[in-house]
């Protein structure tokens, strides 16, 4: 049974006349004759009786015209539906990010496009690097972001936006004391750092042993599994740490943490996606978005709410 034969059943139920049928559906007479007559023939049962040189649909095409008519209906309301998606209106645009990310950077971004296409739902989840990088190889999300680098040749990377790693301590820390801070006091000092795995704990790194302190050399007191409690630590002394910019706001401008005199350069965030999975209408619109935003603000304008 095709959709084809249903739309040309309900149009000779409805007019009880095969001739009209075919002149309102555009159709040659022959053609849907044939058509009433493959579906009769394809179960075995008749749905209109002749009468005369006439039809008259019988009780068992008046039970099957309420099911046709639901049937065609649903096919439109999924026609419908595509062209929803294919026009922003419908969807959900699925996104998972680091947490650095996903607590300070990208927020703005969501309500912006929320603002822009308030028909699509968001699903947003958290982890660090390794977990966004592997949820986007296996097609949990659309679109990943990332503050680390990583190495999956499937996965394509473009730079999106940034951010600024911070050396913090807490106000009586020795260091803070000191107007010119060298390699040689980091690696001697004790640090509270993220776990192995999240992008901030491998951008420090990286960057550190770019300045002369290999992360083999600094010595590590505590190891903790989000910014915030690794600020915490800081902020009680129990070592020196390296958080986003945005992490450290907050305190820096509160004076439970002061800055170290240790200039980091910036770092690029990442937005990921797979190379073989066709994006859909919706995360399209939203890596769109972001490149238009991240072109106004680098030309000085004010970024989105």
């Amino acid at each position: 049974m095709t959709l084809e034969q249903l739309r040309i059943f309900i149009a000779v139920a409805e007019r009880q006349h095969v001739t009209a049928a075919a002149r309102f559906l555009n159709l040659t007479q022959s053609a849907v004759s044939n058509a009433i007559a493959a579906l009769e023939e394809q179960h075995a049962l008749k749905l209109f009786d002749r009468v005369g040189r006439g039809i008259v649909l019988n009780s068992y095409g008046q039970l099957f015209l309420v099911e046709a008519r639901a049937v065609m209906a649903r096919a439109m309301q999924a026609e419908t539906l595509l062209a929803d998606l294919n026009g922003l209106n419908a969807g959900t645009l699925r996104v998972q990010a680091s947490q650095t990310i996903v607590s300070y950077w990208l927020p703005r971004y969501l309500a912006h496009f929320h603002t822009l296409y308030p028909n699509i739902a968001i699903d947003i989840q958290s982890g660090n690097t390794k977990d966004v990088a592997e949820a986007t190889l296996q097609g949990a999300c659309e679109l990943g972001f990332i503050e680390g680098a990583v190495s999956y040749p499937l996965l394509t990377q473009e730079n999106i936006g940034q951010d600024k790693l911070t050396l913090i301590a807490a106000p009586n820390h020795p260091l803070g004391k000191q107007h010119i801070i060298t390699p040689q006091d980091l690696m001697q000092a004790h640090w509270v750092a993220r776990e192995q795995g999240s992008g901030t704990r491998s951008s420090l790194e990286k960057t550190l042993a770019k300045a002369g302190c290999p992360a083999h050399a600094l010595h590590i007191s505590m190891t903790l599994p989000s910014n915030e409690a690794v600020l915490n630590a800081a902020q009680n002394g129990i070592g020196i740490a390296g958080l986003s910019e945005y992490v450290v706001k907050s305190a820096l401008e509160a004076h439970t943490v002061i800055p170290l005199k240790f200039d980091l350069p910036a770092r690029h965030f990442k937005v990921l996606h797979h190379k073989e999975r066709r994006p859909t209408h919706a995360a399209n619109a939203f890596l769109a978005m972001l490149r238009n935003q991240q072109a106004t603000q680098l030309k000085g304008a004010t970024p989105p709410p």
